[in-house]
């Protein structure tokens, strides 16, 4: 490697660009930030997503406004400043501490900026970008209220209070979580239906409350929110797996079993169809892994073949909890 190219690495793996960032006017979003992005945003509101690249170690940053924004620090820099490699070169060997003017440096506080960042795979940094883009639910939704019938006092409840996001198309977004957190997330709109590009499906779920005894697992997120509004449940927190599990759902899936109360309650509330059939013994099959002997394990599908929870709240067809 010569040295141009040794020193440009160097660039892109030793200089917390959130700390860069943050010396160029960036402030630091802290709810929004977690142990491995950083969200962060200058006073003309362009907010950036920083990580690190498992793969490469490089200071890693993503616009949620501008998909062409993107890059290592190099490119941070050269986007915002349209300026040559050579002058780039001249400002960032400061900050590698190499150069006597690098004890001239401001830095910022300690406070402004974060300091460890775990690393992450690129197209996971990607989708937290476009996460970063959406806000959770405040009002209403006129997709999920007139094509879905899913209720307003649904939408507004504690359960759900942060687990319903929209972005600038006013599409429905379900954040799917792991144990890292945000990994992906199902879109909704009419005549749309997708999932987060570069995402990985892990769980959609509802908020949780201490006191809970019972878990409802659904193919959607539309399906749990179609089914808290028939049954009205209380005690209950929800999952939805968006379709066949892979193992990281499964494991997922066993931890939350795991935290419920003794004699706790899981409503396999799949659909009622083939597919549903088979989500439903997987989800049995996981239970028997968890050792529970004392879990209730209730299959609640819908009464109809052909049908999901959430056909069952159009058709307002009465239903029974199962507990």
């Amino acid at each position: 490697m010569t040295t141009e190219r040794y020193e440009l690495e160097q660039f892109k793996r030793t200089i917390n660009l959130s700390e860069f960032a943050a010396a160029h006017g960036y402030l630091l979003d802290r709810q929004h930030s977690s142990q491995n992005s950083v969200a962060m945003k200058d006073h003309s509101g362009d907010k950036i997503v920083i990580a690190r690249d498992e793969s490469s170690q490089h200071w890693i940053y993503f616009s949620v406004s501008d998909t062409n924004d993107h890059g290592t620090i190099i490119d941070f820099l050269n986007y915002r400043k349209r300026t040559s490699l050579g002058v780039i070169r001249k400002e960032l060997r400061p900050w590698l501490g190499t150069i006597s003017t690098s004890s001239q440096l401001l830095r910022p506080q300690a406070t402004r900026f974060q300091k460890n960042v775990t690393p992450i795979q690129r197209d996971r940094a990607a989708v937290l970008a476009q996460f970063a883009a959406a806000t959770p639910l405040t009002d209403n939704h006129n997709y999920l209220e007139q094509a879905r019938d899913i209720p307003e006092r649904t939408l507004n409840s504690a359960r759900f209070i942060d687990r319903i996001y929209t972005d600038k198309y006013n599409n429905a977004i379900f954040p799917h979580h792991d144990r890292q957190g945000v990994c992906g997330f199902e879109i909704r709109n009419y005549q749309f239906k997708g999932f987060a590009k570069g995402g990985e499906k892990g769980l959609w779920y509802s908020n949780a409350k201490p006191d809970d005894t019972a878990l409802v697992i659904t193919e959607s997120a539309i399906d749990g929110l179609s089914y808290h509004a028939m049954h009205l449940p209380d005690k209950t927190r929800y999952f939805s797996i968006a379709g066949e599990m892979n193992l990281m759902q499964r494991n997922l899936m066993a931890s939350a079993m795991q935290k419920l109360p003794k004699d706790g309650s899981v409503i396999i509330a799949t659909d009622h169809d083939s597919g549903g059939k088979h989500l439903a013994q997987s989800i049995k099959d996981i239970a028997a892994t968890t050792g529970r002997d004392d879990l209730n394990i209730i299959e609640h599908r819908p009464p109809k073949e052909g049908q999901d929870w959430n056909a069952v709240l159009k058709a307002n067809t009465p239903q029974q909890t199962p507990i």
